[in-house]
């Protein structure tokens, strides 16, 4: 066992917060420590928006494997940008596995072999995620090179000939689309009632369509539950439905349906940190754990489970952490603007409240919604991608905008202009009567509120 050594602050995971909060520290002059088990950078730079987003950018490709060379050079460009940043701040990088012994104490089993012991005056935890193990009867005794999930299938050297997809959130319905335009015939089984089950009824609909355009097939209410090998080595799944049970024939299976955190190893109730029954670890507001000068940022806290999420949390942490925001300007978590994109082709971008959630959130309000299909935007018909609809939802008293989606070419820049009105106070009036450019996507934005209900 070698010497311990003392730190002002431990950054345990490298992901899009962990990574610039131990430069900003160092920077500071504070000696840090960054603890990583598997790859600087963490999920997003590594198996998440950066390989992803590549593949998907990459979808009409005819080849596999130059798609995932592609992924592979951009992933090593992004992860070695990281690690050369965290280094020239003066970073200690140990590459390994973080286990608490106590409330300051960290055990970490290196990856070379050895254990180190640090020992930190504040400890910021960023361990994120990973994709929940596909629970089905039989599944041990298949192929594992067939039972593919949101990292292995990133990697898989032909295209599948017939995917299954369990799961039709976010993750599923991206590579699924992915999957079908590289050649590969796709099902999708989805348990809920709709695809995406966060997003409003009829812009799930309006996606599931456009799939479906596609080439997809889609059953929606079925549950897997048990998987074999057929005699021509295919994959029978079966599964059950409103009609009754039935068996899905594939050739691969992607687990797509949900994630857990990386916790389990941390020996978290040493350091009295506490975790819902999920495994996510608790905090309040301000990212604080029920462990004094411990803090979590990140997917490891739960959901939102989002990039731009985790670097937010950063710079919370930096601001009221480490420049020390007195009481009345401390920065906060709470009632913050989420977005995000989907990025099936068109895209499907989001920012603020659904109407469900609007209506249920202001009982007391006058909401109103206005929906408009793409196929009124002048641009995105000369562009060839007319698919999708656009949904906004206001407070008819004040003109507030509380919401908007956008299904639809370019949808998540469309739902970013949206995005900016909100985070100035900006009426729907304002873009409703505001000079776009033409031919833009932004005029829409002048149409959309002609269909206010």
């Amino acid at each position: 066992m070698s010497s311990i050594t003392k730190y002002n602050a431990i950054v345990i995971g490298s992901g899009q917060a962990g990574t610039p909060l131990a430069v900003a520290f160092a920077k500071a002059g504070q000696k840090t420590a960054l603890i990583e088990r598997a790859h600087i950078g963490g999920c997003c730079v590594n198996e998440g928006c950066t390989p992803t987003k590549t593949l998907i950018a990459s979808g009409r490709a005819a080849y596999l494997a130059r798609l995932r060379q592609r992924k592979r050079d951009i992933v090593d460009s992004f992860r070695g940008g990281n690690e050369s940043r965290a280094k020239g701040a003066g970073v200690d990088i140990l590459m390994g596995e973080a286990s608490f012994t106590d409330e300051r104490t960290i055990e970490v089993k290196l990856n070379d072999g050895g254990v180190a012991k640090v020992v930190g005056e504040k400890i910021f935890i960023n361990t994120g995620e990973r994709p929940a193990p596909l629970k089905l009867v039989g599944i041990d005794k298949i192929d594992r090179a067939k039972i593919l999930d949101s990292t292995s299938v990133q990697e898989v050297d032909a295209v599948p000939g017939h995917l299954v997809v369990i799961g039709g959130g976010y993750v599923g319905v991206e590579f699924a689309q992915l999957f079908r335009r590289l050649g590969a015939d796709v099902t999708i089984l989805q348990r809920g009632k709709q695809l995406l089950p966060r997003e409003d009824k009829e812009v799930a609909d309006s996606l599931m369509d456009i799939l479906k355009e596609d080439g997809l097939t889609i059953h929606l209410d079925t549950n897997a539950s048990s998987i074999s090998t057929s005699l021509d080595g295919s994959l029978s799944i079966r599964v059950s439905t409103a009609e009754g049970e039935k068996v899905i024939q594939g050739t691969h299976i992607l687990s797509a349906a949900g994630r857990i955190p990386n916790t389990e190893v941390l020996n978290l109730s040493a350091a009295g940190i506490t975790t819902n029954p999920r495994g996510y670890i608790v905090s309040n507001d301000f990212l604080e754990t029920s462990a004094p000068n411990i803090y979590v940022l990140g997917d490891v806290k739960g959901p939102p489970a989002f990039t731009h999420i985790s670097y937010d949390d950063f710079r919370i942490i930096r601001a009221n952490v480490l420049n020390q925001s007195t009481t009345s300007t401390k920065l906060s978590i709470k009632d913050r603007l989420v977005p995000y994109v989907v990025y099936t082709d068109p895209q499907l971008g989001h920012i603020g409240l659904h109407e469900h959630e609007a209506r249920a959130k202001y009982p007391e309000r006058k909401i109103k919604t206005a929906k408009m299909p793409m196929s009124y935007v002048a641009r995105a018909l000369e562009t060839d991608e007319s698919r999708g609809m656009m949904k906004a939802v206001i407070d008819n008293e004040t003109g507030q905008i509380l919401g908007f989606t956008c299904l639809g070419i370019e949808g998540g820049e469309v739902m970013s202009i949206v995005q900016t009105a909100m985070m100035g106070g900006v009426s729907y009036e304002k873009l409703r009567d505001a000079v776009w450019a033409h031919p833009a996507l932004a005029e829409s934005l002048n149409n959309i509120w002609g269909f206010l209900d």
